[in-house]
């Protein structure tokens, strides 16, 4: 994978690339940072330039068809000298005394990076099929890793370890890493992607190089989505301001596209006859909406949220401050007069409150319908 591939992040690929040209590799380095910051991208990118990968057209390696060789594994994720350890669940029907490995899910874990380097926990779990289980990283894969790096490199170069969530190995794991961690086999570098640093040992981090990122900058998702996605520019800019340095908050919402365009129209409905106290109306709306699933009435409750925040501000006449879509920025034209001091906080807590309820089971017929009562009531204050 080349860095390319890496949403914007220059500043931290031009800190690399220093390390690189004085021959400062560390033994072992922590990348850190916001969620969605591309920890695991720069992470991969960097990786595949130790096995061979050209960086701005040069290849640690010198002979061209080794770099040939080199690169063509890497994009399958298969080069041998890249060992992958992540959390896992113990596979279904296995014995107590069966010893786990991320080697009983790589078929799995090349899935996940073949559809992108960008990707979440959560994915990770939906693919193992987790269900309600914990994952975490056992200790006998940090025997099988100590293993495969005490074995000279294949191609005669760097052994990378690259160790995704290493906050999630068991106490036992956790010893022995800080163990090859001391006492690195030769020509290893290990690569650790972290999103919750502050849990792992601290003689594990007094070990590593520490490498913090920062957020993307909202013109760089903006330039991504624009070339890699193929979105309109308007639509592009509204995207990269809510995702907010996150590539992940900023795919979410693209995936989020149709389903926000129903939340709209709801939106619009439940304002227009709360505002002529159509009560029969907001009967049958809140019937349709206590209809979706709790996930969904939850997402749309999230939604109603950020509509009220969106045309409170409106009224400030800052746009750079607004995160609405053309639609929604229309209608708020005529509707954001109608959210103002009074009854902006009102609005939110009962939002909030419902939120909670529903998340707690409570009847949703009964949870909307009371909102769009009261909202008849807060929209005349």
């Amino acid at each position: 994978m080349q860095f390319s591939n890496v949403i914007g992040q220059k500043e931290a690929q031009a800190r690399l690339r220093q390390l690189v040209d004085e021959k400062r590799i560390p033994h072992a380095m922590l990348f850190t940072g916001p969620e969605g910051c591309g920890k695991m991208a720069t992470a991969l990118a960097f990786a595949s330039y130790l096995l061979g990968e050209r960086w701005d057209g040069e290849s640690i390696l010198s002979n061209p068809s080794s770099i040939a060789n080199a690169e063509a594994m890497l994009r399958k994720w298969g080069h041998p000298d890249l060992h992958f350890s992540y959390p896992i669940i113990k596979p279904k029907n296995a014995g107590s005394d069966r010893k786990v490995t991320c080697a009983d899910y790589a078929k799995e874990w090349q899935q996940l990076l073949n559809n992108g380097p960008y990707f979440t926990l959560e994915q990770w779990m939906k693919l193992m099929q987790a269900e309600n289980q914990q994952a975490q990283i056992f200790e006998a894969e940090s025997d099988a890793l100590a293993h495969k790096l005490n074995i000279k490199a294949s191609l005669g170069g760097y052994k990378v370890s690259l160790i995704w969530l290493p906050e999630r190995m068991n106490a036992t794991c956790a010893n022995k890493l800080l163990k090859l961690l001391e006492e690195p086999p030769q020509q290893t570098v290990f690569l650790l992607v972290s999103e919750r640093p502050e849990l792992l040992l601290e003689t594990i981090r007094s070990r590593v190089q520490r490498f913090d990122m920062r957020r993307i900058d909202d013109a760089d998702i903006e330039q991504a989505l624009i070339e890699k996605r193929s979105i309109a520019a308007d639509d592009a800019r509204r995207i990269a301001r809510i995702a907010a340095g996150n590539w992940l908050k900023a795919l979410e919402e693209l995936d989020a596209s149709n389903e926000n365009r129903q939340f709209f129209d709801l939106f619009v409905l439940l304002m227009r006859k709360a505002f002529t106290k159509d009560v029969r109306d907001l009967k049958k709306w809140s019937d349709t909406v206590a209809a979706f699933g709790r996930e969904k009435q939850r997402r749309f409750i999230s939604y109603l949220l950020r509509m009220i925040r969106e045309n409170f501000m409106y009224n400030f006449k800052r746009p750079e401050l607004c995160y609405m879509t053309k639609d929604e920025e229309a209608f708020a034209a005529n509707f954001a007069k109608f959210i103002n001091e009074r009854n902006v906080l009102i609005i939110q807590y009962q939002l909030q409150h419902m939120m909670t309820d529903i998340g707690q089971n409570a009847n949703g017929k009964i949870q909307f319908f009371d909102m769009a009562l009261e909202m008849v009531v807060n929209l005349r204050r």
